[in-house]
């Protein structure tokens, strides 16, 4: 199959369109970041910095992180940019960009969201580090994708949620130290797609409220965010490996919010860094 030049949108260097990579500027290990200036807090630990590069929301590194080349990059809030760094990140390693057709080796990668989350255990505490090993899918994405994905029934939702299995080998994880693990639910807004009031009502309050108490598929429903079932959903389909680490800033249950966020996020850098080196 060729894909023609409205499907697969290219720049003139052979670079996939909105984040201006080739598949030889993709080492197998990715890491990203929601923020584009929580970049720097991942390349500081980098042995060597390469070359970097922005591309919109896009900010991008590429060095090597004890002697392994990886890239590091910003993917911007929500699952609508997960949606272009995914597919892109895919295209730029597995289609050929002059003959537009798959290459006949494909390249699987390793992608290692590290963010920010809200917990909605009351029993979770404030800077809590947690690797999300499902996700509710509440984003809208999936919709506009071919899949087998299954909904599941949450309590006072307005609609059911998609269930998404982590893509990654569970035993991978078990040799972390002092992480949390749980299912993810993955909204499309902050305010009130995640149950916040603020000059309006939201829908969704009564559901938050009670979505820590319910179970899918063995395993509680522990935090929030915005980009987690995306990632997800978009590794299971396109074949390739993804983990999402999050620091647990607020506790919507007891309504608290950390004092020191940027130390929960930076021991959480140091630790997840740590692990990627030394897992494989």
């Amino acid at each position: 199959m060729s894909y023609s030049a409205s499907e697969l949108i290219l720049n003139p260097d052979g670079s996939v369109y909105h984040l201006g990579l080739r598949g030889e500027d993709i080492p197998n290990l990715v890491f990203t970041v929601g923020d584009p200036d929580r970049v720097s807090s991942i390349t500081a630990h980098f042995d060597q910095i390469h070359w970097s590069k922005t591309c919109r929301e896009f900010n991008i590194v590429r060095g090597t992180l004890k002697g392994r080349d990886v890239l590091a990059l910003s993917t911007g809030m929500g699952t609508d940019n997960i949606d272009i760094v995914m597919n892109e990140l895919d295209a730029a390693v597995n289609i050929d960009p002059v003959t537009r057709k798959d290459r006949a080796s494909f390249r699987k990668l390793t992608i290692i969201r590290i963010g920010t989350s809200g917990a909605i255990d009351p029993n979770l505490p404030l800077g809590t580090h947690l690797c999300s090993t499902g996700a509710l899918s509440f984003d809208g994405l999936l919709p506009f994708y071919k899949h087998d994905f299954a909904t599941v029934q949450i309590a006072g939702a307005p609609f059911d949620p998609y269930y998404i299995p982590a893509p990654f080998d569970r035993a991978s994880i078990e040799h972390m130290k002092e992480v949390a693990t749980g299912i993810t639910a993955t909204l499309p807004g902050f305010y009130a797609p995640q149950g916040r009031t603020i000059r309006t009502a939201s829908v969704f309050a009564d559901a938050m409220d009670a979505l820590y108490a319910q179970v899918v598929a063995g395993e509680n429903i522990t935090n929030f965010e915005m980009e987690t079932a995306g990632i997800y959903a978009m590794a299971n389909l396109l074949g390739h490996e993804a983990y999402s680490f999050s620091a647990l800033l607020a506790n919507r249950s007891l309504g608290t919010f950390h004092e020191d966020p940027a130390s929960a996020v930076q021991s959480l850098i140091e630790k997840v860094l740590a692990w990627a080196c030394s897992k494989s």
